[in-house]
């Protein structure tokens, strides 16, 4: 929008219900650590905020209802009698929502007895009783359309139009080219069409269109009744039929324009933020990122409070730069007399691998850090400093201690003692939170905002690598680091102690990230040559399906655009839109061309399967066949970064690329992709991978007798449940479909699998697949029992734990929405299960790195697929290191039922033989 000329009042009305309604359904579920819903709360802040910008208000208020009946119940007692009510998650979250409202210095307005379109039709006469002959401009904010009635020259409705940044600004013009009508009549219209929502039922037989007819030909209600003889007979009945109703439906759809509101105009004069009191609040509710979309108002302090704390921090704190060798050596000689200290690490770029050490910085004391440029770590004097990084008897802390670790073991110095990661305990106490790096918890735990890297190397084209910045600008940035490290490990070490974490964190993930450090070091060689015959293999395999895909549909058409594609299949081809008894699902955009509704549709026409198939190809294609070769190292090897606090169950991920994600396929192109994970010369590539560890956990945790029996018995487990499910006593008689609904099933119960679900994954109707598990839980019924009380203990907690402690925090379980809670549920079922099972292999390799040199010249650990783990090993050494291998991972616990794992090798991940 355009700024408001100097002597221009802009007022900014907004309707608080209905942004917060409007917000609620759009962004989806959303808490705080604690289990505080804000996704209302926090889509209602960015639109305020957003609207704050684009109207540049000079004065701003906000309405809402309250509770209870208004005057229009006390018109018709079932005045929105058929709304549906909000959920309970909605209504907890509007007083928080007025929190923000109020600390923006904002006021609000609100009625009993009215509603807040009335409290807004209000001060919008009051605002021109007040400025007549002067200029102003009035911009009511809102997520619906009732308001476009109060539009008039000065006024105008800002309102969303889909999610929450599609704004669309009605003033009189618009209104008119969209109806038809003057905002004037809209009051009429919306009388005779009635409105569904508020249970308003205007002219019975009547709809939009029609309303809009007679508003144009008649002008209004009462142009209408005047002209009754004109209209059609079956029109003027109605109208003479239900006049009292239409009566009524208007005096409901008219918005009240002399509420009697406590109104004075300086009061809502928009000129100050209190900005302490906003940080305070988005700390509580961990909008961090929202701190940057405060506006700036005229007449507030000219600095920022980002500015302003950094003022403060800079006066109130030593950070000091250690720029010569004189000063080194002291820093050493000090901080080898510590028993602990937090570090972090300034590189040349994200990739500890590829980036040179710029600097270190260093801190064990509140308020006092030290930065130390890689320069000066190269001189005599430093070695003191070093000794101290590789003192074992010293702790270590550090924020992503993993990279911090890589980063100096690349410059040439080898940390020891690494002893606490706040990266890991946020994520630990925290395990659903969006975000735990350390400007977000640095945010989130003292309400401070960390210096932006950005003001440093700057962004987009113009970013530069930190080794071309000042020391004495990166030393403030480094040191800010390193103290709010250290403060973090004061505040969330005694938190772990207080939840039982203290094992998991020092026993299992601390243990771990130097694991990591070591197999991301270590990186997997790829062959490049098939590669690159796959690519052009790819390219010619693509090149014939667009041909065959053209020659069904007639045309060439854009086979990766779904608008296009919707036009071939329903339009062209007329293909039917019910597929194996089921619907193909429509958006508001059409009929879905989604791989799951294209899969319904595989058997009507030719062109589906092969649609299907270039898809999958030309994701084959950009993602790993032309992407791996371009990721490979300088040594020529793929380094990924495994994440040890993004899933919430404790797995590990990986990214950069994601190795964990490999196709695994029998046959074509997805095969070869893994054929491409090679060994060097002299090596092969050994595999050893837990068998069916998640269902021996179900067993374990269950204490069902029966899977208890399968798996101490050694049968296979889907086989010996296909043959309770089908009564069959020979196992001999069970076919590969039989089993392969077995397994299904088995695997569908760590996840909480519905009949719908079901029956999607497997060829059986919703009433079929109820009926399957229903049988399922009746042979397995310690596993139902199990499942029941996971469920129950997590209602009661908001929490589910594994068995060594491990927690998630599942508030939604108590949601009023099914669809929330029933996603909730699902959760809280697999997590005990999926958690202990990531657990047990994260404890077997731990064990083997402490017992096998994972990184010498025989064998190194390089990959972990989950259950899985991929180690490169010399030739002569891989039936010793199988043997050793499988043991120790069959040894990390102790279950009710065996831990079983199994060895292959090969010189590619493909190829591979039982050792």
């Amino acid at each position: 929008m355009q700024k408001t000329p100097k002597n221009t009042k802009r007022y900014m009305l907004v309707d608080g219900n209905a942004l917060v309604h409007r917000a609620f359904h759009a962004i989806p579920n959303l808490t705080t650590k604690s289990g505080e819903p804000t996704n209302a709360v926090y889509g209602f802040t960015v639109i305020l905020l957003k609207a704050m910008k684009d109207i540049n208000p000079t004065h701003i208020a906000l309405t809402f209802d309250l509770a209870g009946p208004t005057f229009r119940h006390e018109k018709y007692d079932e005045y929105k009698a058929t709304r549906v009510k909000a959920a309970d998650e909605l209504y907890q979250q509007i007083p928080i929502c007025k929190e923000v409202v109020r600390a923006l210095g904002i006021n609000i307005f609100e009625k009993a007895g009215f509603e807040a379109d009335d409290a807004l039709g209000t001060l919008v006469e009051k605002i021109k009783e007040e400025n007549k002959g002067a200029d102003f401009e009035v911009l009511i904010v809102t997520g619906d359309l009732d308001t476009l009635q109060l539009v008039d020259g000065n006024i105008k409705v800002y309102t969303l139009r889909k999610g929450l940044t599609d704004i669309m600004i009605y003033d009189r013009a618009a209104v008119r080219q969209r109806y038809g009508i003057e905002p004037e009549q809209m009051v009429d219209f919306k009388a005779i069409k009635g409105d569904p929502s508020d249970n308003i039922k205007g002219i019975k037989g009547i709809g939009e269109k029609g309303a809009l007819d007679l508003i144009k030909e008649y002008g209004s209600i009462e142009g209408i009744y005047k002209n009754l003889d004109k209209l059609k007979e079956r029109t003027r009945k109605m109208f003479e039929e239900q006049k009292d109703q239409l009566k009524l439906s208007r005096e409901l759809s008219k918005i009240v324009l002399d509420v009697p509101l406590d109104y004075n105009l300086p009061q809502y004069h928009f000129s100050q933020i209190d900005y302490s009191k906003v940080v305070e609040l988005f700390q509580r509710l961990e909008f961090k990122s929202l701190i940057q979309k405060l506006p700036k108002v005229e007449g507030a302090r000219e600095i920022t409070p980002e500015q302003a704390q950094k003022i403060e921090a800079k006066e109130n704190s030593k950070y000091i730069l250690v720029n010569t060798p004189d000063a080194v050596e002291k820093l050493g000689n000090e901080l080898s007399s510590q028993k602990e200290f937090a570090f972090d690490t300034e590189t040349t770029g994200l990739g500890a691998i590829d980036h040179d050490l710029v600097g270190i910085s260093l801190s064990w004391e509140k308020g006092k850090a030290y930065y130390v440029p890689a320069a000066m770590l190269k001189t005599s004097e430093a070695a003191k400093l070093k000794q101290a990084l590789q003192n074992p008897q010293i702790k270590k802390t550090a924020h992503n201690i993993k990279y911090d670790y890589l980063a100096l073991k690349r410059f040439g110095i080898l940390v020891s003692g690494a002893y606490f990661d706040t990266m890991i305990a946020s994520y630990l106490l925290s395990p659903g939170s969006r975000s735990h790096d350390l400007d977000t918890l640095a945010f989130s735990e003292f309400g401070y905002q960390m210096q932006p890297i950005e003001e440093l190397i700057g962004k987009g084209k113009q970013q530069i690598t930190m080794d071309r910045v000042a020391a004495e600008k990166i030393s403030f940035y480094a040191c800010e680091d390193a103290d709010y490290t250290w403060r973090l490990r004061e505040v969330l070490a005694p938190r772990l102690q207080q939840e039982g974490l203290e094992k998991i964190f020092f026993d299992i993930e601390m243990p771990l990230a130097i694991v990591l450090a070591h197999m991301e070091e270590n990186g997997i060689l790829l062959d490049t040559d098939l590669f690159t015959k796959l690519e052009k293999q790819a390219d010619k395999d693509l090149k014939l399906l667009e041909e065959r895909i053209y020659k069904q549909a007639g045309q060439e058409f854009n086979i990766n655009s779904p608008a296009q594609l919707k036009v071939i299949l329903f339009e062209k081809l007329q293909l039917p839109v019910m597929a194996a008894g089921m619907y193909v699902k429509k958006t508001k955009t059409g009929f879905s061309t989604a791989a799951s509704e294209l899969e319904k549709m595989r058997d009507m026409h030719p062109i589906i399967a092969e649609i299907l198939d270039y898809r999958e190809l030309a994701k084959l294609q950009s993602t790993y066949i032309s992407a791996l070769p371009k990721l490979l190292s300088k040594d020529g090897r793929l380094h990924t970064s495994f994440n040890q606090t993004i899933a919430a169950t404790g797995r590990l991920s990986s990214s950069n690329p994601n190795l964990q994600n490999i196709p695994v396929a029998d046959s074509g192109v997805a095969s070869e992709i893994r054929k491409g994970f090679v060994a060097d010369k002299g090596y092969k590539l050994l595999s050893v991978d837990y068998s069916q560890i998640e269902l021996r956990v179900v067993a374990h945790l269950s204490g069902d007798k029966n899977m208890i029996e399968i798996f101490n018995s050694e049968q296979d487990i889907h086989t010996a449940t296909a043959m309770q499910l089908y009564g069959e006593k020979d196992p001999k008689k069970i076919t590969k479909e039989m089993r392969r609904d077995a397994k299904t099933i088995n695997f569908g119960v760590l996840y909480g699998v519905s009949s719908f679900g079901l029956s999607e994954r497997v060829d059986m109707s919703r009433g079929e697949a109820a009926d399957f598990i229903k049988k399922y839980y009746g042979v397995f019924a310690g596993v139902k029992k199990y499942l029941e009380k996971v469920i129950e203990q997590t209602r009661e907690k908001g929490y589910v734990e594994n068995e060594l402690g491990r927690r998630r925090y599942i508030p939604e379980i108590n949601s009023s929405q099914f669809q929330i809670r029933s996603a909730a549920e699902r959760a809280a079922i697999n997590m005990p299960v999926q958690s202990l099972a990531a657990d047990i292999i994260k404890i077997a390799m731990n064990r083997i790195a402490g017992e096998i040199d994972i990184q010498s010249g025989d064998i190194k650990l390089l990959l972990q697929v989950h259950d899985e783990l991929v180690f490169e090993v010399r030739e002569n050494k891989v039936a010793e290191y199988a043997k050793k291998i499988k043991q120790m991972m069959q040894d990390a616990y102790n279950l009710e039922v065996p831990l079983l794992a199994e060895a292959k090798a090969g010189q590619n991940w493909t190829d591979m033989e039982a050792v």
